[in-house]
């Protein structure tokens, strides 16, 4: 049987976030998104230091699909280098497991 994958991203805002999200779903590449609106963030960008405010987002998925999943994130994705960090869980309820592939296949 397939195993559960996590993909952490961020996005610009909320909606953006919601958007790409629910595109993936009824492409039947994620199960669900999670979005986190209002984080904060400072990171390194072409030599300077950036602040700014975005959403943060976690995919569930199963690892079969990480490859189209990672693809299709970058194709919709307005950053020009996303991050996309892909979490592979020690373990997953089975009524989880079962509606991740479910929802997946």
């Amino acid at each position: 049987m397939d195993r559960p994958l996590l993909v952490y991203t961020t996005f610009p805002d909320m909606d953006t976030a919601l958007s790409i999200g629910e595109g993936l779903v009824r492409d039947r590449l994620i199960a669900c998104i999670n979005v986190l609106p209002g984080m904060r963030s400072v990171y390194a960008w072409k030599g300077s230091v950036e602040q700014g405010q975005e959403a943060a987002a976690i995919l569930k998925t199963r690892r079969g699909l990480q490859d189209e999943v990672h693809r299709a994130l970058k194709e919709r994705h307005p950053y020009e280098t996303p991050v996309v960090l892909f979490l592979e869980p020690t373990g997953a309820d089975a009524a989880t497991l079962e509606w991740l592939i479910g929802e997946t296949s």
